[in-house]
């Protein structure tokens, strides 16, 4: 039975699964935090935070995503370093 009250679906995330700049930076081996920031524009293809509540607020990224994301990376900056595939 609908309650007539059209809401948006959440995918619900394991709270476990959230990591801050910080995390995130540790990740990637970055030296600062602050350089995820600099990550963010540098590639279009990084994953966005989840919770993102504004300039000097948290930031939130799902954990699985990140590690995903930078294995992908490692692998493409090691292919084009060897070379490519071969």
């Amino acid at each position: 039975m609908s309650t007539g009250i059209d809401t948006p679906m959440c995918p619900l995330v394991n709270t476990k699964d959230l990591i801050d700049a910080q995390e995130v930076a540790g990740l990637l081996r970055l030296a600062h935090p602050n350089s995820v920031s600099t990550y963010l524009r540098r590639y279009p293809d990084m994953p966005r935070p989840v919770l993102d509540l504004g300039a000097g607020r948290p930031r939130l990224w799902l954990k699985p995503q990140m590690l995903r994301w930078a294995r992908a990376r490692q692998a493409a900056t090691t292919d084009s370093r060897s070379g490519g595939s071969r």
